[in-house]
């Protein structure tokens, strides 16, 4: 039976004013599907790079949205894992911006009671690319240095308090004064504002000119280059997103001294294997019920206003993690 649910779709690309607050049509959960109610979504900068086309989507009309929270409503055939009423997350499956939505079943997180709706919805994107950044993109040891671009907001605080929680060294960048003073709050040991700042400098300062073990950058274009500056010897330099845009190609000369390397993240390699996920996702929900890492919901938005949400996230007016309530 196909029943019909409020969503935030898309019929071009383009700005905020894109996206429309509309009635879709939902069907039942096929085989090896189910049906969720959610309850909550997240807000993550790769809803704008689909939104704008930077990351073109398979076909438009689309429903966007990564990452949500909420319960299951009916479970399609040969689903055995979970049943209806059972509370989960997913992320990585575009169409999240909805009431509704039928996805595999092979996708969910299961919730457990001491992780909300609003922490999973927050937290399940943002937090597991925290958790492949440290472990496996670089594996983070006690005593190194990293360099957080962008740590005042929803991974960079994650990758602050979790590298701190490591015992590592946390340099971290930051738009204003008071995004310094949050980063601190959450692990970064020395925050370096820097619209005002040359975060190169500051970094060849703390380190007394070695440089930093691994350089976290979801930035791009605006901070990639000036960041491989501050690679220390057989240091990395992890690109995760582009959020000023597209990097420049890389000259290996500027590495092969330092026996340096690049490597790219991205988040859909790490979560394709069922027993992969769940096991990353019980260490991040683990670590949050136990208050080693805070998770700060900052902003919430009716989705309906999502494009007040879009807009605050690209002039980077918020800190730690956002939600659109639905």
């Amino acid at each position: 039976m196909t029943i019909t649910a409020k969503a935030i779709r898309i019929h071009e690309t383009g700005g905020p004013e894109v996206m429309k607050w509309e009635d879709v049509r939902v069907g039942d959960p096929g085989p090896g599907q189910v049906r969720l109610n959610h309850t909550v979504a997240g807000l993550n900068f790769i809803d704008i790079n689909h939104r704008m086309g930077t990351y073109p989507l398979s076909s438009l009309p689309a429903v966007i949205g990564m990452e949500a929270a909420g319960v299951i409503e009916v479970v399609g055939d040969g689903v055995s894992d979970f049943k209806p009423g059972d509370r989960v997350s997913h992320c990585m499956s575009v169409g999240a911006y909805t009431e509704k939505m039928v996805i595999a079943a092979d996708r969910l997180i299961r919730l457990a009671d001491h992780t909300p709706d609003e922490i999973a919805a927050a937290a399940s994107l943002q937090g597991l690319t925290a958790h492949y950044l440290l472990h496996e993109s670089w594996k983070l040891e006690a005593g190194q240095t990293v360099l957080v671009q962008a740590a005042a907001g929803g991974v960079g605080l994650l990758l602050c308090q979790w590298a701190k929680h490591k015992g590592a060294t946390v340099i971290g960048t930051v738009g204003n004064d008071e995004k310094a003073a949050y980063a601190a709050a959450h692990g970064c040991d020395h925050p370096i504002v820097y619209t005002r700042d040359d975060f190169a400098e500051g970094v060849r300062e703390i380190t007394g000119g070695k440089g930093v073990d691994v350089v976290y950058d979801a930035i791009g274009k605006d901070t990639f280059e000036k960041g491989l500056g501050c690679i220390a010897e057989r240091g990395r330099m992890v690109s995760y997103g582009v959020a000023s845009g597209p990097i420049a190609p890389v000259d290996l000369r500027v590495l092969r001294p330092l026996s340096g390397s690049v490597a790219c993240g991205g988040l859909g390699n790490f979560i394709k294997e069922p027993a992969e996920r769940a096991r990353n996702a019980d260490e991040l929900f683990g670590l949050i019920a136990e208050g080693v890492l805070k998770v700060e919901i900052n902003q919430r938005y009716a989705l309906e206003d999502v494009a007040t949400a879009h807009a605050d996230l690209a002039g980077r007016r918020t800190t730690g993690s956002s939600v659109l309530m639905i």
